[in-house]
């Protein structure tokens, strides 16, 4: 169930290499692991970088070079961390590889094709991308810790880009902000029932022994994911989970038993507890969702198209309607106004604003956004909303900020922020260099081949 590009390239190129993963652990099973450097009281080992070259196809230089500095300089941000009492929480990671692992899998086309071009189980890959991620995550939080304090100021920001050429200042895409109504088709009370029906049915046959929960999630759960591993989902904490789900799974204490029918964002449930370790769970649930008639998607999409003409004809505000009519919580309390939240890489920080780049909208949506003028109101349409659940909407363009060079006036955030990353890499390189003189560390002499370090202060004279 459901949400950064720090980890997106390291995703991408492990799927594409991981066939290249498997070779290198083939062609080489009898070599024997051995330490290359030692940073501190921490150990780089061949192994290591093997799996990095693997995973990476972009590398400039001697990977034998370019990838142990590389681990290297992680190991001064972990170190650093441990020193500060930086943690990562369980749950954060948890996330984050599951949201990764996931990506890998729609890239591979399945969970089958991913294990058998990794050469190795799924739980193997996702205890080997916990490591991963964990580590990154301190090194990411780390280096916020350290360059938290600065800023930047209007004077500094006007003094960098004053005299820069227009054509190298960054450019801004075109930029849209949008207001939504959106609406559900109803779910007819007898599709209600039968759905439990079957549900409590199922029930009934796996406490009888007639059949495994297993078995019957395989033949029929609405979660095709989870379905192919007979509803089993991964170890997971509450907050992963949608609210009236975790409620019920939390409250299951006999792995032989059955839950309740639970409704949740994405359907109705039965789950099954699989095994628990601190504080998550494995679960097997079956999920079967209402089947919406086309009739229903009709009376929804006809009920919306005489709203938006109210609104043509000046009735009310589509601000007025948004809040009384929408059942998008995300933008109802906004007047209508939908929200880009996006994870700024240097901070760390979430960034809310109303304005969206094209791709940054849902297809849907941007497809209609190409067809309005600024102020109109669009038809009725169809979509998908976060839960999988087919919702009908119309949209009104509020504004249109076409593609432009960033000004100080009109993108001054922007380049801000560019200021301040650069000040931060500024601060950062000091700061590695400093931590290299203070730091124990040995290369291997069998594993220093001709290398021009970014950083030559790993080598002591």
């Amino acid at each position: 169930m459901p949400h950064s590009s720090i980890y997106r390239t390291l995703c991408a190129a492990a799927v594409a290499l991981c066939a290249a993963t498997g070779a290198v652990a083939q062609s080489a099973p009898n070599v024997i692991d051995e330490v290359i450097w030692v940073v501190g009281d921490e150990a780089i080992l061949r192994s290591d970088v093997e799996k990095a070259r693997a995973m990476s196809d972009r590398i400039q230089g001697n990977p034998y070079c370019v990838i142990p500095e590389r681990l290297a300089i992680q190991k001064l941000f972990i170190h650093q961390a441990q020193a500060d009492s930086v943690e990562v929480t369980d749950d954060q990671v948890s996330q984050l590889v599951e949201e990764q692992l996931n990506e890998w899998i729609q890239m591979a086309t399945s969970r089958e094709k991913l294990e058998e071009y990794r050469g190795m189980s799924i739980t193997q890959i996702r205890e080997e991308l916990t490591e991963q991620i964990r580590n990154m995550q301190l090194t990411r939080m780390m280096r916020q810790r350290l360059t938290q304090d600065i800023k930047v100021t209007p004077a500094e920001v006007r003094y960098y880009f004053r005299d820069m050429p227009e054509d190298s200042l960054p450019l801004i895409p075109t930029q849209v902000e949008v207001e939504i109504i959106a609406d559900h088709p109803r779910f007819r009370q007898e599709e209600i029932d039968r759905i439990k029906e079957r549900l409590r049915d199922y029930t009934e046959r796996i406490n009888s022994g007639e059949a495994t929960f297993a078995m019957l999630a395989k033949m029929y759960s609405d979660d095709k994911e989870s379905a192919r591993q007979g509803g089993e989902m991964d170890y997971m904490g509450r907050m992963e989970l949608d609210p009236a789900f975790a409620n019920v799974a939390w409250s299951l204490n006999d792995p032989k038993k059955v839950s309740k029918i639970v409704e949740s964002q994405f359907g109705y449930h039965i789950i099954q507890l699989v095994d628990k370790r601190g504080d998550k769970l494995k679960l097997r649930h079956l999920l079967l969702r209402p089947h919406v008639e086309q009739a229903d998607i009709e009376a929804c999409t006809a009920r919306l198209d005489s709203i938006a003409a109210d609104i043509r004809a000046g009735k009310f505000a589509f601000e007025v309607a948004a809040t009384e009519l929408s059942d998008d919580k995300d933008s109802r309390a906004n007047r209508g106004l939908m929200t880009n939240v996006t994870r700024d890489e240097m901070s760390g920080d979430y960034i809310r604003t109303s304005r969206f780049k094209m791709g940054e909208l849902p297809t849907e949506i941007a497809r209609v956004v190409e067809t309005l003028d600024v102020g109109e109101v669009s038809k009725a349409f169809t979509m998908l909303d976060k839960s999988g659940k087919e919702q009908c909407a119309i949209i009104k363009l509020k504004s249109r900020i076409k593609a432009h060079p960033a000004t100080i006036t009109e993108d001054f955030q922007v380049l801000a922020n560019i200021v301040r990353e650069r000040r931060c890499d500024e601060f950062i390189d000091n700061w590695i260099r400093e931590k290299q003189r203070t730091t124990y560390v040995r290369i291997s002499p069998d594993w220093l081949p001709d290398c021009e370090f970014q950083y030559p202060g790993w080598v002591k004279e």
